[in-house]
């Protein structure tokens, strides 16, 4: 019987079939000792801490990076991080090595069921602003799976950052919608939309029912809440009836003023000093000048009135690359009842 020759681990001899001892982890093989390449961290990725950075790479509970990034498989530049760290342009993180099994690149994109994304009036390297047509939420939510975010998440696939809504709209709002394209832009034109100091203008069209007095400019205060309402318990959000607000109360702000009356309807510009949910509509409905189309909080009923007369018609806000200031808009379209009031004028 002939004794094959072994080959020696000293580099003696043919070593290129051999193999690294495998052992089992979690339900994945890997091999002992292998470690991954670090990964990078890109310009769209910069500024994020440490555990939104995974969350975003890995199909992984938060329980899961949490103990990685604790018990020092996680690293940043070769040092121990903690999971509220910040990670900077070109930052290596390494990762353990049987990480690789859960990233997000490798998964199946996600399914946009087929519809593109809504068109796009302007584009930098740091910002995408849409035109929302009516009916399409920004978020999914219970008995919709469509929504800006999943054409997102599919029109994107794969990349380090998948661009996010800075803000948002009610879905039966159409208009302008700012989505940052890093994170660096997100988080600090979010920061900017939260401190309601002026740096971030939104800016609405309404139809409203009624004449409305508001011929120059006038601000509306209130403050809202959210209430169950009706026999099947339907939730609402309402305007409290104390000036100082209730318990559970957030205030609301917004300026307005009539540009023209047409047929009993009154088209108003608004401009949002906060964002709380529904709160335009709430704000006209409790003055009695509900908004035209709007089933929820007014009649509802309008021959000819497909969805909700708002439109989110500008926003202007300091570019969040180079703080310059910026602005776009969009004109509605020429049906009704848009097409009662010439805005080329």
């Amino acid at each position: 019987m002939k004794i094959r020759p072994q080959p020696f681990l000293s580099g003696h001899g043919d070593t290129k079939d051999m193999k690294l001892p495998l052992r089992r982890g979690r339900g994945r093989i890997f091999q002992r000792n292998a470690m991954p390449e670090p990964l990078q961290v890109t310009a769209a990725e910069a500024g994020q801490k440490l555990l939104q950075f995974l969350s975003r790479r890995f199909e992984e509970p938060q329980s899961v990076l949490h103990r990685w990034i604790r018990t020092g498989q996680v690293r940043i530049n070769g040092g121990r991080a903690k999971p509220f760290d910040r990670v900077e342009l070109n930052d290596e993180i390494r990762v353990p090595p049987f990480a690789g099994a859960g990233t997000k690149a490798e998964r199946v994109p996600a399914s946009s069921g087929g519809k593109e994304l809504p068109p796009i009036v302007a584009e930098t390297a740091d910002v995408i602003v849409f035109c929302k047509p009516s009916g399409l939420p920004v978020h999914p939510g219970t008995g919709h799976t469509d929504s800006l975010t999943t054409r997102l998440e599919a029109a994107f696939a794969g990349s380090p950052f998948i661009p996010a809504p800075v803000h948002r709209l009610d879905r039966d709002t159409s208009g302008l919608l700012l989505v940052g394209k890093t994170y660096a832009a997100v988080r600090r034109l979010s920061d900017a939309l939260a401190a309601h100091d002026g740096s971030v203008a939104k800016d609405y069209l309404a139809w409203v029912q009624g004449e409305c007095p508001w011929s120059r400019p006038k601000r509306l205060e209130d403050h809202l809440a959210k209430r169950t309402v009706g026999a099947q318990g339907r939730e609402k959000v309402v305007a409290g009836k104390s000036r100082t607000g209730g318990p559970n109360e957030k205030p609301a702000s917004l300026t307005v003023r009539c540009l023209t009356v047409r047929e009993g309807r009154s088209l108003v510009f608004i401009r949002l000093h906060t964002g709380r949910t529904h709160q335009i509509r709430i704000q006209f409905s409790s003055r009695d000048h509900a908004l035209f189309g709007d089933r929820k909080y007014g009649a509802g009923d309008e021959d000819g009135c497909a969805s909700i007369a708002l439109w989110s018609w500008r926003l202007a806000f300091l570019h969040p690359q180079n703080e310059t200031p910026v602005s776009f808009s969009q004109t509605p379209p020429p049906v009704f009842p848009w097409n009662l009031f010439d805005f080329s004028e």
